[in-house]
């Protein structure tokens, strides 16, 4: 690599200057941005205060995703994928919300979004000095890891304060270098109010997802309620909708090349930091086997569900989440190959020992740092086609499995010493979890649930010799088939009967095996390797963690420049201008769609089958007040350079004056690489305009009184 060429990947890459649109950062960094100079025309304080409402306060975790308050009655908008759960768990043939919408033209009529909540963060504060010091003078990982979680669990009980409507937890940045204490109000009670149907909502599907030009009209409504007092109380009657401190208002104006924009939301996980061993692993092993394992069971629930609407609905949020993150994969996995991302981790990697090695004190303390964690991965390596097929028994082989496995660890825990049982447990946690598995049964579809345990077996039992999983053999030497096993024990187990299942919570280890269950017996027999791996793995992540915080002190140390901690599932704000990009040689893809497009790509077959009503909107004309004067048509959807990732999904997109102008939910195909580096010509964040979220409310969904609470006049 040229010299030249090398710097400039630095730049954009590695070290990370506050005039690049890169980063996720901390609200809490955000003043050191200059975004004034940036186009920002509202106060910073405006946009995060610690003392005062701001914009950020309207802004919640929701569901593994994001979503905005937009009305004082506690209205909140998000993404269609990102409410794709609730719509699904509500469908049925009978009511099959999924292909035909919903909406609540009542509050009487909202229903109940099962298993979500709202998590409202009320406060952020730096504790590093109080963790740090719970582990002074320890150097074994593990060690330093017992007690720092010790103290983090005694820091959270403490902010706590008795209050169940209060989360508390403490997020690691930079690998251990600093550690923020997060609150949060949790608020159970949240219903949704109106869905546009899939041929709008997920309109394009898998073949439009994660590519521009893009048509998706990615959108929900939902409401949160609270108790009467304001706590954040389960669903009830006597609820009443929840009066958030602040709540974003609708842009007027149009977007243009070039407006800046700014995104508060909850990216999910970054890995821009990880070393060039990192890379090779998930290049090599992590991400091949999961894309493959992906679209098998993707297949496999389509042939078994195959004109079957009620399989394919209880299938459909599987089949969805395993699409997305197939693709996503599929994109990281090409993002590397065609940069050469390995290699030219391995060019950074090969400057910054060369720098180590120019004084005798950096030369102690980061020379082979880089070599310890690529010992600590061979490690791993050893057993890796094993606990890669463990790790589908313990997630993807069906629900009487997972429930089995899920109440037998209840139970172990419940028989350790209170001081060694993990963080969090309780009986009132148990109690929790047994109410939970109302969303998993929602999903039981009996000829899915055999064949991913049959098809787990069939790959534990096809391992090489080394790399067999313990605790099946008496399965394997039985004299039957996988098949004959698994058929039998469908017929014996009662883990097909969610109340069955709900009473197994509470029993304890003893008893859950007097029960002779097939599942049970399964789940204990492969214990054992279970808690191996458990530890093997902990281990792993504990001493890499370590020597993670050492090479970020060395590029501290190194470059001195402010950087933004990986993505980690915390609160983030991040900027960008509205801008396009040029994917490939001779091509440029302008950074806005337009109804028009969608109306071109309708072929009357899923997943391009737009409702014939919206095509008579456009074929009319009939734009209203949506319609963008510059371009005599309804804005879909646009780009920006927002730095976004997973949990981003329904973050507001909001203008220089702060107002929601739309809603982010993808990024482009060309910058699938983005987990793990910023591109700042190719990485765009695609978002749905806010004025087409409105038109489809209005026109299609009939919902004008949406409209009216959020104050669109």
């Amino acid at each position: 690599m040229k010299k030249s060429a090398f710097l400039l990947f630095l730049l954009f890459t590695f070290i990370l200057q506050l005039h690049a649109q890169e980063g996720m950062w901390l609200l809490s960094q955000i003043n050191q941005l200059d975004l004034a100079k940036k186009g920002l025309q509202i106060p910073v304080s405006e946009v995060y205060s610690k003392d005062k409402p701001s914009v950020s306060d309207a802004i919640v975790q929701l569901d593994g995703g994001t979503a905005s308050f937009v009305s004082k009655d506690g209205l909140l908008v998000t993404n269609h994928h990102v409410a794709y759960a609730a719509i699904q768990r509500n469908s049925s043939v009978n009511n099959d919300y999924l292909a035909n919408g919903f909406l609540a033209s009542k509050r009487s009529d909202e229903i109940k979004a099962p298993g979500y909540q709202a998590r409202l963060m009320l406060s952020m504060k730096d504790v590093t000095a109080e963790v740090l010091a719970a582990a002074k003078g320890l150097t074994d990982p593990t060690e330093k890891n017992k007690k720092i979680n010790e103290k983090i669990a005694e820091m959270t009980k403490a902010s706590k304060n008795g209050k169940e409507d209060i989360e508390a937890s403490v997020s690691q940045m930079y690998n251990g270098r600093q550690y923020i204490l997060y609150i949060h109000k949790v608020l159970k009670d949240v219903r949704l109010v109106y869905a546009p149907p899939s041929s709008i909502g997920n309109y394009g599907g898998e073949t439009d997802n994660w590519m521009w030009p893009r048509h998706t009209g990615d959108f929900s409504f939902f409401r949160v309620y609270c108790a009467p007092d304001g706590s954040g109380k389960e669903y009830a009657a006597d609820n009443v909708p929840y009066h958030p401190k602040v709540w974003l208002k609708v842009a007027k104006d149009f977007l243009k090349d070039g407006d800046f924009n700014f995104i508060i939301g909850y990216p999910g996980q970054t890995t821009r930091y990880r070393s060039s061993t990192s890379v090779y692993y998930n290049e090599h092993y992590n991400y091949p086997f999961s894309i493959k394992n992906f679209r098998e069971i993707i297949d496999l629930c389509d042939q078994l569900t195959k004109n079957n609407r009620d399989g394919q609905i209880k299938v459909a949020n599987l089949t969805k989440g395993l699409a997305n993150a197939m693709k996503n994969y599929q994109g990281k996995l090409d993002g590397i190959k065609k940069t050469h991302f390995y290699e030219k981790k391995l060019e950074f990697e090969k400057e910054f020992v060369n720098w180590t090695n120019g004084k005798p004190e950096t030369k102690a303390k980061y020379s082979d740092i880089l070599q310890k964690e690529k010992n600590e991965y061979k490690l791993i390596e050893v057993t890796k086609e094993r606990d890669q097929v463990f790790s589908l028994l313990q997630g993807l082989s069906g629900t009487p499995l997972s429930v089995a496995q899920q109440v037998i660890a209840l139970a172990q825990e419940k028989e350790k010493p209170e001081g060694e049982r993990q963080p969090g447990f309780s009986d009132e946690a148990a109690d929790q979890a047994a109410e939970g598995l109302q969303y998993t049964y929602e999903n039981y579809f009996e000829p899915v649930e055999k064949a991913l345990i049959l098809r787990s077996l069939n790959m534990a039992k096809a391992l090489p010799e080394g790399q067999r999983i313990t605790g099946l053999d008496y399965i394997f030497n039985s004299g039957k088939t996988n098949e004959q096993f698994v058929d039998e024990a469908f017929k014996a187990s009662k883990l097909n009967d969610i109340e069955y299942a709900k009473t197994l919570f509470r029993k304890s280890a003893k008893e859950l095996k007097d029960l002779n269950d097939p599942f049970i017996n399964l789940a204990y027999s492969i214990d054992p390797m279970a808690i191996e791996i458990q530890e093997t793995g902990q281990k792993f992540n504990y001493n890499v963690t370590e020597l993670r915080k050492v090479y970020l002190d060395g590029l501290f140390e190194w470059k001195g420049t402010t950087m933004y901690p990986d993505a980690n599932g915390t609160k983030r704000f991040t900027s960008g201008k509205v801008k396009g990009y040029k994917p490939a040689d001779a091509v440029w893809y302008y950074p806005f769609t337009t109804l028009e497009g969608v109306v071109d790509k309708n072929t009357g077959i899923e997943p391009f089958n737009a409702p014939d009503a919206l095509v008579n909107l456009y074929d009319k004309k009939d734009f209203g007040r949506w319609v963008n004067p510059a371009i005599k048509d309804i804005p879909v959807a646009f780009l920006n350079q927002c730095d976004i990732t997973g949990g981003n999904s329904g973050s507001p997109v909001m203008n220089a004056k702060g107002e929601i102008c739309g809603l982010a939910f993808d990024g482009n195909y060309e910058s699938m690489i983005s987990d793990w580096q910023y591109d700042e010509k190719l990485q765009r964040c695609i978002n749905v305009d806010i004025h087409y979220v409105l038109f489809i409310t209005e026109k299609i969904g009939k919902a004008g009184f949406i409209l009216e609470e959020m104050g669109v006049k």
